[in-house]
């Protein structure tokens, strides 16, 4: 869960590379578990979000951006399209379990 989380920006973005060729050049899955939305798309084929409790598949999102990929790849047009589709799914639960929160019902 969250590999990169603890790391400073430059050193996680070297490891995003490494683990990217890695994943081509071996042909493995890899299931990786993180919340930064731009290193799911980066690194995944699909990326999965889930509910609130209890967790359900909210989006199966597939990313489609060829490979290899590199650094610059976050700021094109289309990564910037899927990061879209990916927040406006977290946002859309996220407000949904705050109002399921500020009326009393368990989240």
């Amino acid at each position: 869960d969250e590999p990169f989380g603890s790391l400073d920006a430059l050193t996680r973005s070297i490891l995003q590379e490494w683990l990217a060729e890695v994943a081509v050049r071996y042909r493995r899955t890899i299931l990786f578990i993180t919340h930064d939305v731009e290193e799911a798309i980066f690194l995944g084929d699909r990326v999965l979000v889930l509910t609130a409790r209890p967790a359900r598949l909210k989006l199966e999102l597939k990313v489609g951006l060829p490979r290899p990929r590199r650094p610059d790849m976050v700021t094109s047009e289309p990564f910037v399209a899927l990061k879209r589709q990916v927040l406006e799914a977290i946002r859309e639960e996220s407000l949904r379990s705050f109002s399921t929160q500020a009326v009393g019902e368990p989240a």
